[in-house]
C-alpha cells in the first residue's frame, strides 16, 4: 500500500464532555521549562515514579531513538494533572485520532515533526490516547515526544489487567471499512482504514483489555493473495517489531503475554487457484502445507505466550474451517490442548473498499467474538494472576 506524504489537520469535533471542547494548536518550539515525558511500550517499565507514557501493540523502542511502529492498531496513553499537554507527533506516515478523557478531539493526519499544544482543559486528572488508524505496510512510523507544564503533575499510567492479541490479513486491519464505496484508489484504501474500528479493538475494547494487531493486508500462512510474494508470509513477519526485516527488528517483550490470541488466516490463501510456477503442485499440496504450517505456526506463538488460549477463526469459509478442524486435531495430538476453533459466519456486506468488510460487519464479527469468550470465561485467567 502506497502511502503519499502530505500535512493535513483536521479540525476539532464539536462533541465534547466539557463545556468548551479541547483545543489542538501548533506551536514554534517546546516553551522553556516543559518537562519532557519518557517513553515505553506497554510492559517494558518498571518504575512507577518515573515519567512515562505508555504505548501499546508491536513497535520497536530502541535507547535514544524514537518509537518507531509498522504494524497497524498502535495507541499511547499518559496521564497528567493540569489544562495541557504537548505533543510531538514527528510523522509524516500515518493518520491518529486524539482523545482525551475518553472523547474524540480530533483528528490528526500526517503531522510533520511540529509541537502541537492540547489545552483548553480544566484543572485535574486527565488521560490522553492517540489511537494509529492507518495500514502502512511500505513505511515505518515514530513518534516523537510528550512535554508536560512545570506546574503539572504526571502519574504512570497502569498496565491492564487484561492482554489480547489478534493476527490476521486485511480483515483483521480494518481495509477500507469506513469507505462509502467498494472501488477504491490506493489513497482511498488508505484513507478509509481504520483499524481501531476493526473488530479486534472493538474486542478488546469490551472487556478492557490491551491489544496488539499483527495484521497485513493479502498475508497468508503459507500462500498471500494470488501467490504474489511468496517468501513473505505471516510465520515470517510475526517475529518482527517492524514488517521491514525481522532480523534486523526481532519482536521481544517479555511482558507482553496475552490470555487469548485470535488468528484469522486463510482467506489469502486459498484466494485463488495454484499458478503454475509456484511451489505447490496441486491444489491438496496447497492444503496440506497450510495445516502442517498453521500447526506450527500456533506452536511458534506458544513459545512466546506461554499462558495463552488460542481461538482459530474463520469466516464462514468451508475450506478453511475444514482445515482449521484438522489443524486443532493435529495440535490436540501434540499436546496442545488450549486451542478452539470459531466460524464468525457469512453474509457480510463486504460494502468496505474492494468488497471489504464495513464497520457493520466488523461489529458483527466482534459482537461472535463476545459471545463465544463470554461463553467460556476460562480464557481470561484470575485477576490477580493477569498481566
Amino acid at each position: 500500500m502506497r502511502i503519499w506524504a502530505g500535512l493535513i489537520l483536521m479540525g476539532l469535533l464539536a462533541t465534547s464532555a466539557y463545556a468548551a471542547p479541547p483545543t489542538l494548536e501548533t506551536l514554534p518550539q517546546v516553551p522553556a521549562g516543559y518537562i519532557k515525558i519518557a517513553q515505553s511500550i506497554h510492559g517494558r517499565y518498571s518504575n512507577a515514579g518515573a515519567l512515562n507514557s505508555v504505548l501499546a501493540g508491536k513497535a520497536s523502542l530502541d535507547d535514544d531513538l524514537p518509537i518507531s511502529f509498522q504494524w497497524p492498531g498502535i495507541y499511547i496513553e499518559a496521564e497528567f494533572g493540569g489544562p495541557e499537554i504537548l505533543i510531538n507527533f514527528d510523522n509524516t506516515t500515518d493518520a491518529f485520532t486524539v482523545f482525551i478523557d475518553g472523547e474524540e478531539s480530533a483528528k490528526v493526519i500526517k503531522p510533520g515533526d511540529k509541537v502541537y499544544r492540547l489545552g483548553g482543559l480544566p484543572q485535574g486528572w486527565h488521560r490522553l490516547r492517540i489511537e494509529k488508524n492507518d495500514e502502512s505496510q511500505d513505511t515505518v512510523g515514530t513518534f516523537g515526544h510528550m512535554w508536560i507544564g512545570p506546574k503539572e503533575d504526571f502519574r504512570w499510567p497502569q498496565p491492564r489487567t487484561r492482554q489480547i492479541e489478534f493476527i490476521g490479513d486485511s480483515y483483521t486491519a480494518g481495509y477500507g471499512n469506513t469507505s462509502p464505496k467498494r472501488e477504491c484508489t490506493q489513497d482511498d484504501i488508505w484513507a478509509t482504514t481504520d483499524t481501531q474500528q476493526a473488530f479486534g479493538p472493538l474486542t478488546a475494547k469490551h472487556y478492557d483489555a490491551d491489544y496488539q494487531i499483527n495484521a497485513y493486508s493479502g498475508i497468508g500462512i503459507v500462500r498471500n493473495y494470488d501467490g504474489v510474494a511468496p517468501k513473505r508470509n505471516m510465520p515470517l513477519l510475526y517475529r518482527s517489531a517492524l514488517i521491514e526485516d525481522e532480523t534486523v527488528h526481532p519482536y521481544n517483550n517479555p511482558q507482553w503475554n496475552p490470555a487469548i490470541v485470535v488468528i484469522a488466516l486463510g482467506g489469502n490463501d486459498f484466494s485463488t487457484p495454484v499458478h503454475a510456477g509456484e511451489k505447490w503442485t496441486s491444489e491438496d499440496a496447497l492444503t496440506n502445507d497450510y495445516i502442517a504450517s498453521y500447526v506450527a505456526f500456533v506452536q511458534q506463538i506458544r513459545a512466546s505466550h506461554p499462558d495463552a488460549r488460542f481461538i482459530l477463526m474463520n469466516y464462514g469459509e468451508a475450506r478453511v474451517a475444514t482445515a482449521i478442524t484438522e489443524v486443532i486435531k493435529r495440535l490436540n495430538a501434540a499436546g496442545e490442548t488450549r486451542v478452539a476453533a470459531l466460524d464468525v459466519g457469512s453474509g457480510f456486506a463486504l460494502t468496505g473498499c474492494d468488497w471489504h468488510l464495513n464497520t457493520a460487519d466488523d461489529k458483527r464479527i466482534s459482537a461472535s467474538l463476545i459471545a463465544y469468550i463470554d461463553a467460556h470465561p476460562e480464557l481470561w485467567p484470575n485477576p490477580e494472576k493477569a498481566k
